[in-house]
């Protein structure tokens, strides 16, 4: 055993880029195992890997972890990315439980048919530029600090820099209202871990092309 974290997913983002983002934040070097095919999955959920027969799952501290929410817990917790005290941890939380609401939307929007594409986009770029964003940009503007809780790097900050990349993959010129979200993606970007991982050669995964949704669907139906 190496001792570095495994993961256990298809090569692409999914449930598990959140989980890399974390990994690589905290300058941790990790290995994955790439499920290829159906029997890749069923192998496995039937040696008893995944508790839930699901995956993501990451083998960490001789631990076979599943649940994302779980695992990024963990890793925030491990590696010091979680805040000093309790109320920090609640705040954290609320900010990336909001993030991932995002995500959602985000990861489902190549699963749109075709003809709903369109009312799908404008339904991220809504929630983005009027319930999320604005929040943020508050609490920016709020706290006064380099990062959005106490005065140090969180997984809070992490994910929140992972999302805005993603929502300008789709809309390149969303932040243009958030000039405060727009110099904390900048300060965030240029931290040396988050700054390696957003290198090319990374581990970090490009979008989901069309092309390739076939083929990850194949193996988890």
């Amino acid at each position: 055993m190496s001792g570095k974290p495994k993961l256990h997913y298809f090569n692409g983002r999914g449930r598990m880029e959140s989980i890399r983002w974390l990994l690589a934040a905290a300058g941790v070097e990790f290995e994955e195992c790439f499920l290829e095919t159906k029997d890749d999955l069923t192998k496995l959920q039937k040696d008893g890997s995944l508790l839930f027969q699901q995956v993501p799952m990451v083998e960490i501290d001789g631990m076979k972890m599943v649940q994302t929410r779980a695992i990024g817990n963990y890793i925030a917790m491990k590696y010091n990315l979680y805040g000093k005290d309790l109320k920090e941890r609640a705040l954290i939380d609320m900010y990336v439980e909001a993030v991932i609401d995002l995500n959602e939307l985000l990861m489902t929007h190549i699963l749109q048919p075709a003809d709903k594409k369109e009312q799908h986009l404008a339904t991220i770029v809504d929630k983005a530029t009027n319930r999320y964003f604005p929040v943020y940009e508050k609490v920016l503007k709020d706290h006064g600090q380099d990062f959005l809780v106490g005065n140090h790097f969180s997984r809070a900050d992490v994910q929140l820099l992972e999302t805005l990349l993603m929502v300008e993959e789709i809309k390149p010129d969303i932040l243009a209202k958030f000039p405060l979200l727009q110099s904390f993606k900048a300060r965030i970007s240029n931290i040396p871990t988050i700054k390696k991982f957003l290198q090319p050669g990374s581990q970090r995964k490009p979008p989901l092309q069309e092309k390739d949704l076939p083929k990850v669907m194949k193996i988890f139906h």
